[in-house]
């Protein structure tokens, strides 16, 4: 025999093994899978067939005559958009608002529950727990409404504070140098603590005797969080900073346009807003798809990227 018969039988085998392994696993795990099966259909149903979709950014698209029976145009809205002179400030405000959530807001729910894991008393932890988590539950509007209570420049809290200290009252909402500042701001605050859900989950998975053999070793509490706690979610943090550079063309549409106004407007108006009024008031759906095509492939471009980035520093990555 051959040695290419041998290494084709070789694989015929190895297949036939597979599939035949396949079934008794599928089997004995059935109630694993149907588990999963809820997350599965979502996906399928809400994400995957939609994306057929995609096709009416090539379109003149009419909803009287359907996705197959449309014009074609090819790049014609990509061209449109690209060339059009709203496109640097769109990018410009949406990459400034996603790059302060980054730098600020991402390291808040690490530290958060680096400071929660050396809290002893579980009951007072538990009680801080709950606490943080509550604002995630609050609507964009709740949130809006309390930016506007606290921070309005005529009947704002904060304004009728420093009038009455004999200060001059700021104009927090209608001030472009602060919009940005204040959207992070309300980011954190909302949710910071429901971050930390994930990190206390995999600090939790740490094996306590690194802990005792390195206070054994006469470790004290910061060194134990540097040398263990930080090493052993490392994979989890790298994995999320992923995920997040893949959302970075994602800035909120809801809390951006609850906040902004005429007098923010060159520093709110972000893709979402831009779709929003494009595609939503004035119907121009193929264009804003190939917007919304636009950030779907940057996102896609920046997660492969870091991915590989990841895995060539020796990290797990996301795939």
């Amino acid at each position: 025999m051959s040695l290419e018969a041998a290494k084709s039988g070789s694989r015929t085998g190895v297949q036939v093994k597979s599939r035949s392994a396949l079934w008794p696993e599928l089997r004995r795990d059935k109630f694993l899978y149907l588990l999963i099966t809820p997350g599965v259909l979502y996906f399928v149903i809400f994400k995957y067939i939609p994306m057929w979709g995609i096709m009416i950014s090539f379109q003149d698209y009419s909803p009287y005559l359907g996705v197959l029976k449309s014009d074609w145009v090819g790049l014609e809205h990509f061209t449109r958009f690209f060339t059009n002179p709203s496109f640097f400030l769109l990018f410009r405000n949406t990459m400034m608002i996603s790059l302060l959530s980054l730098v600020f807001f991402f390291p808040l729910p690490i530290l958060l529950s680096l400071c929660m894991n050396e809290v002893a008393n579980r009951y007072f932890k538990r009680t801080i727990q709950s606490i943080v988590y509550l604002p995630h539950f609050l609507s964009w509007v709740i949130i809006a409404g309390i930016t506007f209570l606290l921070f309005s420049q005529s009947t704002g809290v904060v304004n009728m504070m420093l009038e009455y200290a004999g200060l001059q009252k700021i104009d927090f909402l209608t001030r472009e140098s602060m919009f940005w500042g204040i959207l992070t701001a309300q980011n954190i605050w909302k949710d910071t603590g429901w971050g930390t859900i994930i990190f206390l989950a995999a600090i939790a998975g740490i094996d306590p005797q690194l802990y005792e053999a390195a206070k054994m070793d006469g470790a004290h509490r910061i060194r134990q969080m540097w040398h263990i706690t930080l090493p052993g979610i490392r994979n989890v943090i790298v994995i999320l900073l992923i995920l997040r550079l893949g959302h970075i063309m994602d800035v909120g549409f809801e809390q951006v346009l609850l906040m902004s106004n005429g007098a923010v407007a060159n520093v709110a108006d972000v893709f979402e807003t831009y779709i929003y009024r494009n595609g939503i008031q004035q119907g121009q759906f193929s264009y804003t798809t190939a917007v919304g095509l636009f950030k779907s492939v940057i996102g896609l471009v920046l997660v492969i990227g870091a991915n590989w980035l990841a895995k060539r520093f020796g990290e797990e990555g996301v795939y």
